[in-house]
């Protein structure tokens, strides 16, 4: 099922074309949960299923990705960091800039065994993984 912010929006807050609408430089968090997220190529990497917020910030950290699996059963979950994803807002999804192969090898977890996120070796490698910068 292809999920994106515009059908997710039951305010009706995305339905401005004038800019006077919230978005998409301010976006409400349940739309963009399940939407849809690919690689320039046009692969489909999965979809958000989560956001990670830095609570001493307030800042987005990481958008949590599902992949593989089917009907939600068997995905294998991965931290993205937020820096690694672009809104596409012709197409109405994210895209994240990593071939699709190199996504099953990128360090992710199951839905029942989330990592310590605020774990700084764990933050590292994942930022080193998807080439953003750090600032633990």
């Amino acid at each position: 099922m292809k999920t994106n912010y515009v059908a997710r929006d039951n305010f009706g807050m995305y339905a401005s074309t004038d800019g006077s609408g919230p978005g998409p430089e301010l976006m409400g968090a349940d739309t963009l949960l399940g939407n849809d997220v690919y690689n320039k190529d046009g692969e489909d990497l999965g979809d958000i299923k989560e956001f990670m917020l830095d609570m001493a910030t307030g800042k987005v950290a990481y958008a949590v990705l599902s992949f593989g699996g089917l009907f939600g059963m068997g995905d294998k979950l991965f931290a993205v960091p937020w820096a690694a994803l672009a809104l596409d807002t012709e197409n109405k999804r994210f895209t994240l800039n990593v071939p699709k192969s190199v996504l099953k090898d990128a360090p992710g977890f199951d839905q029942g065994r989330w990592p310590s996120m605020s774990d700084k070796t764990w933050a590292r490698g994942v930022h080193e993984f998807y080439g953003t910068p750090y600032k633990g």
